[in-house]
């Protein structure tokens, strides 16, 4: 433009095609999925319909990560403390994921999703138990996306329980440090969540990855489990492209690029 200005003559900007710069995303994402007796009682809905609405949600919310190249996500499902909710409620959630487990294991198979329990299994149902085994058996080898269910998981308590096992194998205690207590937790083989979300509005950390949030970024959504769509799922990316990761040092560029 000051060209034309010095000749003289008035010229038309030539429209240069800018390309979007690629979303820089996570490499592991968590989520705490709550609000779903919230959901239903605003609808007038019985609470285990909420549950049964959230866990319908997953599956899209894992393909939409999936497709935005997030690699691992992890769902808080069920907590250690869930157990102290009135046992009809329990029964249901069981009895639900079970449901889930059967219905749409083979279907996140096709789309290339393997799938990792995160918590105890010995306080399971039999018949959830072998449902679990036979999603994990069923999707080990799969790459696309990796998702951790943390059900009947403690942060707290996968810390108690790490600790142990560490005592039982008899390593001596100049050889305990922060990788020798990772490789005995329940995520041993996933990164550390670079974000971690939580649905409807609360902002407690509530006993999830304790030892593996230690940097994470935090994104907390007034919006409930049920209707944690791809609109929410873009927010989210895009509130954690705006941070600055220190880890305790000088701003860097930590974030993975989408392919």
């Amino acid at each position: 433009m000051e060209i034309a200005r010095t000749v003289g003559m008035t010229m038309k900007p030539e429209a240069v095609p800018v390309e979007p710069a690629p979303l820089l995303v996570p490499l592991h994402v968590a989520i705490i999925m709550d609000g779903n007796g919230r959901w239903a009682k605003e609808r007038r809905l019985p609470r285990l319909a909420g549950h049964r609405a959230g866990t319908e949600n997953i599956r899209r919310v894992i393909e939409a990560f999936a497709q935005r190249g997030v690699k691992f996500l992890t769902l808080y499902a069920f907590s250690t403390e869930n157990w102290n909710r009135p046992s009809a409620e329990v029964r249901g959630l069981l009895r639900i994921l079970e449901e889930v487990i059967d219905k749409e294991s083979q279907a996140l198979h096709q789309k290339g999703v393997r799938i990792r329990h995160l918590g105890r299994q010995d306080r399971l149902p039999a018949t959830l138990r072998r449902s679990i085994l036979r999603a994990l058996e069923l999707t080990k080898n799969n790459s696309r996306i990796t998702v951790g269910v943390a059900f009947d998981y403690g942060g707290r308590a996968e810390i108690v329980e790490a600790v142990r096992r560490i005592l039982k194998d008899g390593l001596p205690p100049e050889t305990v440090n922060e990788e020798t207590i990772s490789r005995y937790l329940y995520s041993a083989d996933l990164p550390d969540p670079d974000l971690i979300i939580r649905t409807a509005g609360e902002m407690r950390i509530s006993n999830f990855l304790l030892w593996q949030s230690a940097y994470s970024e935090y994104y907390a959504t007034p919006a409930y489990w049920p209707d944690f769509d791809e609109k929410e799922i873009e927010k989210a990316l895009q509130a954690y492209v705006r941070r600055d990761r220190k880890f305790g040092g000088l701003p860097q560029d930590t974030k993975t690029l989408s392919s």
